[in-house]
C-alpha cells in the first residue's frame, strides 16, 4: 500500500475518536446550555434540603440555568444512588450525598452504586454543620445530663426520631447512647425532619438530633429545646448552649454535603462544575445565607472532595463496627 494511502487509512481509523473529542470540548465549552437536575437522598425540609436550596440558587446564578432539585429519599439513600448512577454522564444529572451514603449504605446491602471514584467523581464539597441534640420543651429535662439521667431511669422508653435508618441522625442517636451508657428508641420517618418535629409538637416523640439548618424554626417557636451541640467547641450563634463532650469529653458527631456526577463524566465538565459551584457558594448573598443556618463551606477541588470523603469514612469506621456489633 502506497505511503500517501496508509496514512489516509490510519487518519480514518483514529476519525472517531478526534470526532469524540472534539465533541466532548464543544459540550464542554457550552456547559451547561440546559438546567441541571440534581439528585438528592434527602426528604424536602430537611437539613440537608435546606443547604442543596442555597447551593442550587447560587449554582443557577452563574450558571444561568436553573439547578433543579430532586428529592428521592427512601431505603438508606439507595434509591437515589441507584437513579444518579444510571443517569448519562453529561453534567446535566449531578447527586448531592450525604455522609452516611459513603460510610454506611455500601455495607447495608450487596452491589450498591455508590462506591467513589468507581461509580461516581467527585465535584465539590457543599459543606458541613454540627449536631444539635434537642428535646420536646413536654419533657422534663433541661440538659444534656438531665436527659442522660432520665433515660437511666427509663431504659429503652425515650425514643428519638430520624430520617432513615443508616443515617448520621441515627448514627448520632447510637453513639449516645453508647456513650452515655443509656438505652434510647429509634424511630425512622420517611417524611423527614419536619415529619419528626411535627410527632414532637404532637407529643409522640420527645428527642431529635439534627444538625441546625432543619431545626432552626422549631428552636424559635419554643417547640424544640437544644440541649447541647455536638461540635468540638461552642457555637458563635449559641453560646450558653454546652458542647455534648462537655458532658462526653471527645464527642462529635456533623453532617456534611458533596456533590458527585456518574462515573465517565468528562473531566473539564466536572472542572467546570466544581467552578461554577466554588463561585456560587461564596457569593455574598449565598455565603450569608450558609451562615444564618448555621453551615460552614469551604471550597475544594474534585481530588481534595474525594481526599475528604476517604478521611471521613475512616474516621467513622470503628464507630459503625460499634454499632453494627451491637445490633
Amino acid at each position: 500500500m502506497p505511503v500517501r494511502r496508509r496514512g489516509f487509512a490510519a487518519t480514518l481509523l483514529w476519525l472517531p475518536a478526534i470526532l469524540a473529542l472534539a465533541a466532548t470540548l464543544a459540550r464542554a465549552e457550552d456547559y451547561p446550555a440546559r438546567p441541571v437536575r440534581i439528585i438528592t437522598d434527602s426528604a424536602p425540609g430537611s437539613a440537608l434540603d435546606a443547604i442543596m436550596r442555597i447551593a442550587a440558587d447560587g449554582l443557577a446564578r452563574v450558571w444561568g440555568q436553573q439547578a433543579v432539585i430532586i428529592n428521592t429519599p427512601g431505603a438508606g439513600g439507595s434509591i437515589a444512588a441507584r437513579t444518579a448512577a444510571g443517569a448519562a454522564a453529561d453534567g446535566y444529572t449531578l447527586a448531592a450525598f450525604a455522609f452516611s451514603a459513603f460510610a454506611t449504605l455500601p455495607g447495608s446491602a450487596d452491589n450498591l452504586p455508590i462506591q467513589v471514584p468507581r461509580d461516581f467523581v467527585p465535584v465539590g464539597y457543599l459543606g458541613g454543620a454540627p449536631m444539635f441534640i434537642t428535646a420536646a420543651p413536654w419533657l422534663e429535662v433541661k440538659t444534656l445530663p438531665d436527659l442522660i439521667a432520665l433515660a437511666k431511669q427509663k431504659p429503652g422508653e425515650l425514643a428519638y426520631g430520624t430520617n432513615g435508618r443508616g443515617r448520621l441522625t441515627h448514627m448520632t442517636g447510637e453513639l449516645l447512647a453508647s456513650r452515655a451508657g443509656i438505652k434510647l428508641q429509634m424511630v425512622p420517618y420517611s417524611g423527614g425532619t419536619a415529619q419528626v418535629i411535627n410527632d414532637v409538637m404532637g407529643k409522640r416523640i420527645p428527642l431529635l438530633f439534627e444538625a441546625y439548618s432543619g431545626i432552626a424554626g422549631a428552636v424559635h417557636a419554643g417547640n424544640l429545646r437544644p440541649l447541647a451541640v455536638a461540635a468540638p467547641k461552642r457555637v458563635a450563634a449559641f453560646p450558653d448552649l454546652p458542647t455534648v463532650a462537655e458532658t462526653l469529653p471527645g464527642f462529635e458527631a456533623g453532617g456534611w454535603l458533596v456533590i458527585v456526577a456518574p462515573a465517565g463524566t468528562p473531566d473539564d465538565i466536572v472542572r467546570k462544575a466544581n467552578a461554577a459551584l466554588v463561585k456560587g457558594m461564596q457569593e455574598p448573598e449565598t455565603a450569608r445565607r450558609i451562615a444564618a443556618i448555621g453551615w460552614d463551606q469551604r471550597p475544594l477541588t474534585p481530588a481534595e472532595t474525594l481526599g475528604f470523603i476517604h478521611a471521613e469514612q475512616q474516621k467513622w469506621a470503628p464507630i459503625l463496627k460499634q454499632i453494627a456489633e451491637t445490633h
